[in-house]
């Protein structure tokens, strides 16, 4: 999905330059000038609607029929524990497909002192309303006639699936709540979710520790984009939502050696397969941009992103301790 070309050097030393600013959520990465003309960086996000595009977890945005949400909150509660860290920048991203009433992915980061447990998963009564203190409320920043009037997931037998999970966002409680808004949602099955999915993202948090990483860059989502890939659709109107058939993880790993990337591809089945082997489930990221359609990590440079992303699945299992 890239333009297989060779990166000058000089333009290498700029883009990890760049990158090196990308643990401080409180100023968002925006592009210079140089690197927007870039032609050694062919495939990136153009950013002069959601600057906030060009931040390594975000694919390549589709455009037409769909809008960028980018959730921002404070990250680190001030009254909790680690006072020591309080902040407030950008949470969580979702790309909302207007046609169809559901989310492509949502995307986020993941460093240190983001997911420490200073607060409790948020969690109210009554559950079935979407006001604002609601269990699973509206999203307060999509447009008003976007939004759902009905919770389409009670009493249809599937769970509110969390795609950036309550979990990786345990730091205060805003960034917590803004993990159970609609648009970060699919439809799951309980044995789905409660299981394979669940162990996928336990996975993803083992990676989250300074010896691993200097940041995790995540993109998670269900497939909507073509019918084949939909099991069927939940609720009526606008509350009428797609069932994806599959579900995937692109996780792109940041440290003191460069860049690593493993992709999950896993079928949503109503069955429990919590105790799979997880390596049965990766692909590189080539394979999951053409199993998905869609371009990951497009911000890299395109010889970084070309090498990472076709590097063979037995290597990308190794790398990331899934053997």
């Amino acid at each position: 999905m890239k333009t297989k070309n060779i990166l000058l050097m000089g333009a290498l030393a700029m883009m990890m330059a760049a990158c090196g600013n990308d643990d401080d959520i409180t100023t968002p990465v925006t592009p210079t000038h140089e690197q927007e003309q870039d032609a050694n960086n062919t495939n990136h996000n153009q950013t002069l609607t959601t600057p906030e595009a060009w931040r390594l977890e975000f694919p390549k945005l589709k455009g037409t029929g769909s809008v960028v949400i980018v959730h921002k909150a404070v990250l680190n509660d001030p009254n909790s524990k680690d006072k020591g860290s309080y902040e407030t920048g950008i949470n969580y991203s979702v790309e909302w497909d207007t046609n169809i009433h559901a989310q492509r992915w949502s995307c986020y980061q993941m460093y240190a002192n983001i997911s420490n447990g200073n607060v409790s998963r948020y969690s109210v009564s009554p559950k079935g309303s979407l006001t604002s203190d609601s269990q699973y409320p509206n999203d307060i920043f999509l447009l008003s006639n976007y939004q759902f009037t009905v919770d389409p997931y009670w009493n249809s037998g599937y769970d509110h699936g969390h795609i950036c999970p309550s979990a990786d966002r345990l730091g205060a409680y805003e960034a917590n709540y803004q993990t159970f808004f609609l648009t970060n949602m699919h439809p799951q099955r309980h044995a789905f979710n409660a299981g394979l999915w669940e162990k996928m993202e336990g996975q993803v948090r083992t990676w989250n520790r300074s010896n691993f990483r200097d940041t995790l860059y995540v993109c998670k989502g269900g497939t909507i984009d073509n019918e084949t890939n939909i099991i069927k659709y939940i609720g009526t109107g606008i509350n009428k939502i797609p069932v994806p058939k599959y579900f995937f993880m692109a996780i792109l790993c940041k440290n003191s050696e460069g860049y690593k990337a493993l992709g999950f591809w896993v079928e949503h089945k109503n069955e429990d397969h919590s105790m799979d082997k997880l390596g049965d489930y990766v692909v590189n990221i080539d394979e999951l941009e053409q199993k998905t359609g869609i371009d990951f990590f497009c911000n890299l440079p395109d010889n970084i992103e070309n090498q990472i992303e076709a590097l063979a699945v037995d290597n990308v299992k190794r790398a990331w301790g899934l053997n």
